[in-house]
């Protein structure tokens, strides 16, 4: 495209390029638009009123115009005049003008636009005529339009065209390259009818560029109808040899050495369309160039050698394979694709793995890939993700009966240290390979046990429905599943999936573990019965169902047992949630039918043989392609702002039905979609509008982030009153947390909040999600994952209201110690609707310092502002390890003396049991470890400590209590680092004294004072507190 010489163009051009922003280009645009436009219509005017004496526009002044016109497309703008002129300057008898109007008629208009009918007889001339400068214009047109009617006109003047000896490589080149595009786009208008003996001919062609379009023209007329073109399979075996012997090749066409690397892909790929090679000639010559390939391919330093000798390599491996050649061969590739899995090189590292995996749907070949499997494991911690994923797959793919122990193993190891991005995918993988090659069921149980101990929050719920369903219908699996289901249960930290499988399988079957020690129907219910306050709505149906059972089982009833179990049933007989109550009354209903309990509540009924859910889940997720996954993210990249709006869309006015909550669930912060999600349709990118199920209805008012919002208005007396208990808290705040909102702001709000904000902060403090503040107009909930010194926190700003809220703002000021980066906040929250604000969190070093929340917004008259703690405390960047005593004593005695091992005298705890104790250090991330310490009544705990200054440091905790005095114990706490030696102490300290803040009736008389707590300086700088205005904040809460 040369554009010399035209001053007007090169001074338009110059002048959008010096635009300052998008309003000066688009006036000067449209400036240039209306030149335009006013020069073409005057034109017509003067054709059409003064035909004679009159001079219109010359060729070059069109020709300026129409390059302008294009290239103000280029930059995105409409142009919907001036087509006719540009069609008709095809017709022109000069290269310049003929070129200007082949060009912009190629990017303006498209294949049904009514103007190209008029250039259809220009066109062909162009094509049958003897100027090779114009049909090569005209098939290059053609060829990027497409269309039918050009398919109908103009492929049998393009077809002579390629077989024309009389015509030269270029222009040949390019119609082949046409008449592929026509083929594609118009297959039942394109006659290629006896075209294989044409065929057979082009490959016999000696220049390399007609014969490498004509290589992919066959490549399109084979995937159709392979059967036509059975006699062009010789030719192609012979255009491999003569690339693989490197004869006749020109040296343009040799790419660092490799002949025309993309004439060997075609043609390997052309082949791989024919089912079989009869002739053995044939079949015995192709395997011959297949080994030349096969043992000249290695890994080199030139990158872009590599990239075409492999792509050349792992076509003729696919060809390979589907030849399905001797077992030989197939041993050389496996063994050349394990010496690549093991090359430092990551990208020849994933095609290595990706072939392998290709290579698995071979007979025979299975047993030689098991050979690997110890680098395939290996690159399973690769640090690329896309190594991870594909050797995941090939570790799928290759599980047989015999590895299979061995390969599942590796993946619960693994498990543990995988990214959060794919641990789904493994689970559900894990969960399928223990399913299909698990030596005895009993195996199974345990494996899936695992998985959900180590993996809860990844683990879905058909994973725990098909075990299950396993052990209802193998009766020898039942005592050993209920007594793995106990032992699970007495540990301190369980996930709520946990809670689940062992309450179901305990309700079920515990009765045959009566006659073991702590396996009566009342250690069951005791066991389980602790775990009641820590779980969602749904497990606690599921907890209901389990007490019925028991005392089903425990026939003749035990009084005491009895007396439990329908005092929780009478309780829940008024809960809000109508599942629930439902339960509790029934079931208490039930419970009094004495020895008819039995006939009534008798165990499960086998479940009928079917499909695996999980395998087919599986199935399912494989659909989604590359292509599918890249939209996806092109789709997510086009967001405007990282929050996330969900609304219902009902209008303003349109008052909700009475009694049914309307607002949306929280999302999963899994970056894998949720397969089991009762509304797949919640799961959206960021920056969606999703409609939302009116009818859906919870009694929590964020449930646990996977509730709906409450509906507008102020709650009732029954809501005003409930209070969240958190296990090892028992409600009660620590030093000045009832202020949570500052006091002074306090003064100025007229809306006062709902619940207790220290309480809901404090429970935040051990759990990473829930409600964090909540008034009658908004609520913002909390989901948070940390990870060592990182952390990742959304917050979920929902609207309870019909009307929007206005002038929102969130400011975090955050403390020296935290490095916080809070995404863009919207300034309206739609009616009913909830915006989802991602939010970083760094920890720079050991503090107890926290982060504070200025929020503000205005409903109505009501201009409301709160500034609230986020609850990213010391503990959230503890990692709870399990330490032996031979680990444990050497580490203790090595941190002698202050400052890196402190101990104080704690008066005032609060009074608890041991065990009790235990559960509050484990929901701390403090793992307690049993057996340390001889005396039963310490405690002995141990974590990793994780921050950019000190990395991972591990932290040591010994607790000496006297049963006698349960007010006062002794700590002694110990690390590599001071400064997080004595916030570990005070921190411990902090959840240990009992500080009332409950207020006294009036006329009550005080109660006696605490003994008072020695006061420690904090060894931090005061500068550095006077300057942080996270700390200040804090220090008023």
């Amino acid at each position: 495209m040369a554009l010399s010489g035209m001053r007007g163009l090169s001074v338009f051009i110059s002048d959008i390029r010096n635009c300052q922003n998008k309003d000066q280009e688009r006036l000067r645009v449209d400036k240039e638009l209306g030149n335009i436009r006013t020069r073409f219509k005057n034109e017509k005017v003067r054709e059409e009123a003064f035909r004679i004496d009159v001079v219109g526009l010359t060729p070059y002044e069109k020709k300026k115009y129409v390059w302008k016109m294009l290239y103000i497309f280029m930059l995105g703008y409409d142009v919907d005049f001036g087509h006719m002129e540009a069609v008709s300057l095809i017709s022109a008898p000069k290269y310049p003008e003929k070129q200007v109007g082949y060009i912009v008629t190629s990017c303006l208009l498209n294949e049904n636009h009514d103007f190209l009918r008029l250039a259809i007889n220009t066109v062909r001339n162009d094509i049958i005529g003897r100027n090779e400068t114009f049909q090569c214009l005209a098939l290059t047109m053609v060829g990027n339009i497409g269309g039918r009617e050009f398919a109908e006109s103009l492929a049998p003047d393009v077809q002579k065209l390629l077989i024309s000896s009389s015509c030269r490589p270029l222009v040949r080149k390019k119609a082949a390259l046409c008449l592929l595009r026509l083929y594609r786009k118009n297959p039942d208008v394109v006659n290629v009818d006896g075209w294989a003996d044409r065929m057979t001919q082009l490959l016999d062609e000696r220049d390399l560029g007609v014969l490498t379009s004509s290589m992919s023209l066959l490549v399109a007329l084979v995937s159709n109808h392979h059967d036509a073109y059975w006699s062009c399979l010789p030719k192609c075996v012979k255009v491999l040899e003569r690339l693989a012997r490197n004869q006749d090749v020109p040296q343009e066409y040799t790419y660092y050495g490799i002949p025309s690397p993309w004439l060997q892909v075609k043609t390997m790929r052309a082949l791989q369309y024919f089912p079989t090679i009869e002739d053995p000639n044939t079949r015995r010559s192709l395997f011959e160039v297949l080994q030349r390939i096969l043992m000249g391919t290695d890994v080199v330093k030139n990158v872009n050698k590599n990239n075409a000798s492999h792509a050349v390599l792992f076509e003729a491996l696919a060809l390979v394979m589907h030849l399905d050649a001797e077992k030989e061969m197939m041993s050389q590739c496996v063994a050349l694709l394990g010496k690549f899995i093991a090359v430092r090189e990551p990208n020849i590292r994933y095609l290595g793995l990706e072939n392998m995996t290709r290579m698995l749907m071979v007979t025979d070949v299975q047993d030689i890939i098991k050979r690997h499997q110890a680098q395939i494991i290996t690159s399973l911690k690769d640090p690329d993700v896309s190594i991870r994923r594909r050797a995941l797959d090939l570790l799928y793919g290759m599980c047989d009966v015999s590895n299979a122990k061995d390969i599942v193993e590796e993946l619960l190891q693994y498990l543990s240290s995988a990214d959060f991005a794919m641990r789904e995918e493994l689970s559900l993988k894990a969960a399928i390979l223990a399913e299909k090659f698990a030596p005895d069921l009993s195996w199974y149980v345990d494996v899936i046990l695992q998985l959900i101990d180590k993996a809860g929050d990844f683990v879905s719920d058909d994973i725990w429905f098909r075990v299950v369903q396993f052990v209802t219908n193998n009766e020898d699996l039942q005592p050993y599943a209920a007594a793995k289901a106990r032992e699970y249960l007495d540990k301190p930290a369980l996930h709520e999936t946990m809670v689940k499988v062992s309450a179901y399988l305990l309700g079920e079957y515990s009765h045959l573990l009566a006659r073991r020690p702590g396996c009566s129907p009342k250690d069951i219910f005791n066991i389980i019965h602790e775990k009641l306050s820590t779980v969602s709505t749904s497990t606690v149906a599921i907890l209901l169902s389990t007490y019925a059972k028991i005392l089903m089982h425990s026939q003749p009833t035990d009084p005491e047992l009895q007396n439990q179990i329908w005092a929780i049933f009478n309780k829940y007989e008024s809960c809000i949630d109508v599942e629930l109550q439902q339960r509790a009354v029934e079931y208490f209903a039930l419970s009094r039918k004495g020895a008819a309990l039995v006939d009534i509540l008798a165990e499960m009924p086998k479940f009928p043989e079917r499909q695996s859910s999980l395998i087919k889940k599986a199935e399912d997720a494989e659909v989604d392609t590359a292509e599918q996954s890249a939209i996806k993210l092109r789709a997510q990249q086009q967001q405007t702002s990282n929050a996330l709006v969900v609304t219902d869309q009902r209008p303003i006015n349109d008052p909700p039905p009475v009694g049914q909550l309307s607002l949306v669930k929280m999302p999963s912060m899994s970056s894998s979609v949720d397969h089991n999600s009762a509304d797949p349709g919640l799961t959206q990118p960021n920056g969606t509008l999703t409609t939302v199920d009116p009818q859906t209805t919870s009694p929590d008012l964020l449930g646990d982030l996977l509730g709906p919002l409450a509906i507008e208005g102020p709650p009732g007396p029954a809501a005003q009153s409930e209070q969240t208990v958190v296990g090892g808290w028992d409600g009660v705040p620590s030093a000045g947390d009832e202020a949570a909102i500052v006091p002074v702001e306090a003064q100025t709000n007229t809306v006062q909040p709902i619940g207790n904000i220290a309480e809901r902060f404090q429970a935040l403090c051990l759990k990473d999600s829930g409600v964090l503040y909540e008034d009658p107009y908004i609520q913002i909930g909390i989901k948070a994952e940390w990870r060592g010194h990182q952390g990742r926190l959304v917050l979920f700003l929902g609207n309870k209201n019909t009307s929007p809220l206005v002038s929102v703002q969130a400011i975090i000021l955050p403390p020296a110690h935290l490095k916080i980066e809070l995404s863009l906040v919207p300034e309206t929250i739609p009616p009913r609707a909830q915006v989802q604000c991602p939010l970083e969190v760094m920890n720079l070093r050991p503090s107890r310092d926290v982060a504070v929340l200025d929020f503000s917004y205005k409903f109505g008259a009501n201009m409301v502002n709160v500034k609230l703690r986020l609850p990213a405390v010391l503990n959230k960047f503890f990692q709870p390890i399990t330490i032996s005593a031979e680990e444990f004593f050497p580490q203790w005695r090595s941190l002698s003396g202050p400052p890196l091992k402190l101990q104080e005298v704690v008066r005032g705890v609060r009074p608890m049991p041991l065990l009790e104790m235990a559960n509050l250090f484990n929901s701390s991330r403090l793992m307690v470890c049993p057996g340390l310490d001889p005396n039963p009544n310490n405690l002995v705990a141990s974590t990793t400590f994780y921050s950019e200054s000190t990395r991972a440091m591990l932290c040591l905790a010994r607790i000496e209590t006297d049963p006698a005095d349960r007010t006062q114990l002794r700590m002694t706490v110990a690390s590599g680092d001071p400064t997080l030696t004595f916030e570990l102490k005070e921190f411990i300290k902090e959840q240990l004294v009992s500080i009332p803040t409950a207020p006294r009736a009036p006329g009550s008389t005080p109660p006696a004072p605490a003994p008072p707590v020695p006061p420690v300086v904090q060894p931090t700088s005061p500068a550095a507190a006077l300057n942080d205005p996270g700390a200040l904040l804090a220090g008023l809460l």
